[in-house]
């Protein structure tokens, strides 16, 4: 299909204290720009920014194949380097979709976003913020939550849905006295050889903690998260309990005694555990290293993906460490079957006695060329596979093993729906994928309508929203005063790296303002997410 004239449909997920306004002085009526649910101004600051292009031709049909390296993106503005200095990068998602990531190295006045099509400007380009653009290192916190909140884009319709599991996780602390509990908690989980745990305060909007046990290292992904919130906007002030674990820790067989009803923030929940399950320190850290992470986010999947579907190899594909039995039987189903199934282990750890039987090791696969498989098996590890984000992302039809443990957006995944299920044993495995095989049609619409979910749901704007909403709805649950107590240490916003990055916190500058690039009344509503 040969591209002629593009309609650019847009997210900006981007910048904070600023608005957009078109400012071209015409408007073809062809190229119509039609702004997202989250094209709200001044939304979101992060390392990497992002929005999406798509494609349509002459009669106004959405390109579904790849127009190649057509479009160019450009990035202007004032700093005190007389320029705003961008780092742009076009990913390009093999459908007739863009993915436009950008990082700004200082506040910068004046923004634009140019966008060309072939060197002409496209849809209404350039695109311009009211306001200060800050760079994500800059510590320039919006002081009214509630208006940062919906400008941001999470008071959004089409997220709401997400913070049911929120609500509900909630559920059994009406009222939270830390004062009478703190000692409670501290004494249950005193086992610095299996159980590590952090107290969070976060009062004034400066984070403090105090750590147990001997393992305690993963507290940084919880520090990076509630600094890059608090260098956004002014947290409420709230106190919490943070399990540095894998394996959630509040069993539900005494949940009728007082005792029991322990509040307990974790990255991974199970059926028999009520804990308050948080996005897990890979997708946090995926999202707060989206342009700057060497292995793994969900923009770089959807633009790494090489095969499109009808390309792609007609088997399974799985690889990973033997953390769990059902991965070994995986490997000897694998070998029985290599007409449908390649699965491989790339480390023994849990079952090294077993490694003559189900070795040789294999060396580890790009996660990108996973996608050059039509079905990708996801089984648990220690607990929840954190890697279901990313599979979902590329495209593949989803076989997932049956299983216990979840992670904060498992209640809303629809068997059958977003992924194929798979009996927790695996004895359905085969048969699961000689059914895709036989239904290539119906497999191609179950692994896109995955992919669907997590470009909705999945991606930067909705995680960082999530933490947001989550500590916005546990403050509302305290009653006891929100106090640093002896023993709490500071953590610090880091020194920016580069002396090159500079900051203006001006508010002369940075106006709170509503205006879009079109009335309300304009917007096409009927369109899904995609579009609008």
């Amino acid at each position: 299909m040969q591209c002629k004239l593009f309609v650019l449909f847009i997210f900006i997920f981007a910048v904070r204290d600023a608005s957009f306004e078109d400012i071209s002085d015409e408007i073809d009526p062809i190229n119509t720009l039609v702004w997202g649910p989250g094209l709200k101004p001044s939304q979101i600051v992060m390392p990497a920014r992002y929005f999406y292009i798509h494609g349509v031709n002459s009669k106004l049909q959405r390109l579904n194949k790849s127009p190649g390296n057509v479009f160019s993106v450009e990035i202007t503005g004032d700093s005190e380097d007389k320029t705003c200095r961008a780092w742009v990068n076009i990913l390009d998602r093999k459908d007739g979709s863009f993915i436009v990531r950008y990082k700004v190295f200082s506040s910068c006045d004046n923004f634009q976003i140019h966008i060309r099509y072939k060197g002409l400007k496209v849809a209404g380009s350039p695109y311009s913020a009211i306001g200060l653009v800050h760079a994500d290192e800059c510590d320039c916190p919006v002081r009214n939550f509630d208006s940062w909140y919906d400008r941001y884009g999470c008071g959004a319709e089409e997220m709401k849905h997400m913070y049911s599991s929120i609500i509900s996780d909630l559920k059994p602390f009406k009222a939270v006295n830390f004062t009478d509990s703190r000692r409670r908690i501290r004494d249950k989980f005193n086992q610095p050889g299996s159980v590590s745990i952090c107290n969070y305060v976060v009062k004034s909007n400066k984070v403090y903690r105090k750590c147990y046990g001997q393992y305690v290292g993963f507290k940084t992904f919880v520090d990076e998260i509630l600094l890059s919130l608090s260098r956004k906007v002014k947290l409420p002030d709230i106190e919490f309990y943070v399990n540095l674990g894998d394996w959630p820790l509040i069993r539900k067989e005494k949940l009728d005694s007082k005792d029991a009803i322990i509040p307990m923030f974790s990255w991974c929940g199970s059926k028999d555990t009520h804990d308050i399950i948080m996005p897990t320190y890979d997708l946090t850290e995926a999202t707060l290293e989206c342009m700057g992470r060497v292995t793994l986010d969900m923009l770089s999947i959807q633009g790494n993906v090489e095969l499109p579907w009808e390309e792609r190899i007609e088997k399974g594909f799985w690889r990973g460490r033997d953390s769990r039995m059902e991965r070994l039987n995986l490997v000897a189903m694998s070998r029985k079957r290599p007409d449908l199934l390649n699965a491989s282990l790339t480390n023994f750890f849990f079952f090294r006695d077993q490694e003559e039987v189900y070795g040789p090791k294999e060396p580890h696969v790009s996660f990108f060329k996973f996608f050059d498989y039509k079905y990708q098996v996801t089984l648990d590890g220690t607990v929840a596979a954190y890697r279901l984000p990313y599979l979902l992302a590329g495209g593949s039809l989803v076989l997932k093993q049956d299983s216990d443990y979840y992670e904060h957006f498992y209640p809303h995944l629809k068997p059958g729906v977003h992924y194929l299920p798979v009996k927790s044993d695996l004895s359905d495995l085969i048969t699961q994928i000689e059914w895709a095989k036989n239904h290539d049609l119906e497999a191609k619409r179950i692994g896109e309508a995955g992919r669907v979910f997590a470009d909705k749901n999945l991606t930067p704007q909705s995680i960082l929203c999530y933490h947001a909403t989550l500590y916005k709805e546990w403050s509302k649950r305290l009653v006891s005063p929100v106090k640093v107590l002896k023993g709490r240490d500071q953590v610090t916003q880091k020194e920016q790296v580069s002396k090159l990055i500079k900051c203006d916190c001006s508010t002369k500058k940075s106006i709170e303002s509503n205006r879009t690039s079109r009335p309300k009344d304009e917007v096409d509503s009927s369109r899904g997410r995609d579009e609008l």
